[in-house]
């Protein structure tokens, strides 16, 4: 997936991939009485006698007043000192500091870890699971690396992209030292899947930075990206053809979800195809600076030419053009699209993420970022200089697919491929599960 760069700072909203900034619970502080002082005062000592005999008056709770006399009433009220205790500060501070370190030892052993190293970006999150089917993200990192440039034309991967990669992933290393992950994936997909040197690269990644990538299959990319934005489909909804538009290859799910429906909303793909271009690759044979109309309708019909090639397309033939029907994409692309149609003067993921939009309003972002020459798009504060060569290319493999599949409704996610892995990795060791059963809502 190619979507808006994060930054090095965690996103602020809870969603059902939810990305909140770090929260553990808060220790409460340790308070001083109300009415006795912070230290108990020690009454003068009562007239000397047998050891026994004091012991066991004191286990009678028999206090001494002033002068010798004893009482069995609770002893007088006394007012605290003026000047707090410097002991009694110092107690306290250790008490709260000890809390925190225990809050925050409780909280990361809940941590898990996705990475994603696409052909065009570096992504990483880090969660801890909140409500069932939901989390918040503690960390978050994005950098646009286009690993994958001139892979289309040479078959291996440049030492200058290669560099860049292995500097980002570096990052993610260090945010990644010293937590305590319960659990962690690291994927690796297009670029490394069809590069002649991608093992090399992995080995690579592996010795410089110590993290472990697994080059993931088209099949897997497809499921985690359903997984990642399954929170986004309605119970309205009874089927949608998701699609993820990325640096290398782009990833087509047909979901149906007519007939007996389950929670997880990947058992129901029916059919997906996994294209082998992405912004990148198609912009590299047709040029993303200066692209005519021609040139944009020679790239939707190159990519329509893969779609027509696709055995499944049909699976959903049923359903398609109904309003129970409508399509999702999690991309750069669409995130992009939305971001122009809101006029935002900065990308704001929360404004983005679970976005509707009808055809009409499609169809006039895609007729306006047409309409612009590269400076202008290069201008739009959604699109900037690392996509404006890139952004039309998607713009045409989102054309192709919605003149396969017609949809009245279009649903832009800023999510994908990590927050799938998340979502997996939690449903698997039952974190949500159990607290349900429990009762416990996890910080």
């Amino acid at each position: 997936m190619d979507d808006q760069s994060e930054g090095d700072a965690p996103p602020v909203a809870e969603l059902s991939c939810d990305h909140l900034s770090a929260g553990g619970s808060m220790a409460e502080p340790l308070q001083e009485p109300l009415i006795a002082p912070a230290f108990p005062v020690v009454p003068p000592p009562s007239p000397p006698g047998p050891k026994r005999k004091r012991r066991r008056r004191r286990r009678r709770g028999v206090f001494v007043r002033e002068g010798g006399a004893t009482d069995t009433k609770q002893p007088p009220c006394v007012e605290p000192p003026a000047q707090p205790c410097e002991k009694s500060d110092s107690l306290a501070r250790s008490g709260r500091a000890y809390a925190a370190r225990l809050s925050f030892k409780e909280a990361s052993e809940r941590h898990y870890a996705a990475l994603d190293l696409g052909t065009n970006n570096c992504r990483l999150l880090v969660a801890v699971p909140t409500r069932p089917g939901r989390f918040r993200v503690v960390d978050a990192f994005s950098r646009i690396v286009r690993l994958g440039e001139g892979l289309a034309v040479s078959g291996r991967l440049g030492e200058a992209a290669m560099d860049r990669a292995v500097e980002a992933l570096a990052i993610c290393a260090e945010k990644l030292q010293g937590r305590s992950l319960r659990g962690v994936r690291m994927i690796a997909t297009e670029a490394c899947r069809s590069a002649e040197n991608g093992a090399h690269f992995i080995e690579r990644v592996r010795r410089e930075t110590g993290l472990e990538l697994e080059v993931i299959d088209r099949r897997t990319e497809a499921r985690l990206a359903v997984s990642g934005c399954s929170s986004l489909v309605t119970r309205e909804t009874d089927g949608l053809v998701l699609f993820d538009i990325g640096g290398g290859s782009s990833e087509i799910a047909l979901v149906d979800l007519s007939r007996h429906r389950t929670p997880r909303i990947a058992d129901h793909i029916v059919s997906w195809t996994s294209l082998p271009t992405g912004v990148v690759s198609l912009a590299e044979r047709y040029g993303g600076r200066h692209v005519t109309r021609d040139i944009f309708e020679a790239m939707v019909d190159d990519v329509s030419g893969m779609i027509a090639r696709f055995d499944g397309s049909k699976s959903l033939a049923h359903i398609v053009g109904s309003s129970r029907f409508h399509l999702l994409g999690t991309s750069g692309t669409v995130t992009t699209l939305a971001g122009v149609h809101l006029g935002l003067k900065r990308y704001d993921r929360r404004r983005v993420d679970g976005l509707w939009m009808d055809r009409a309003c499609v169809d006039r972002m895609v007729e306006t970022i047409l309409g612009w020459d590269f400076d202008e798009r290069k201008a739009n504060p959604c699109i900037g200089l690392e996509r404006a060569d890139l952004v039309l290319a998607g713009c045409a493999i989102m054309e192709a697919i919605r003149r396969q599949w017609p949809a009245e409704r279009l649903r832009v996610a800023d999510r994908g491929l990590r927050e799938g892995m998340l979502n997996e990795m939690m449903a698997r060791d039952g974190v949500w599960r159990r607290n349900r059963r429990h009762g416990k809502q996890p910080a």
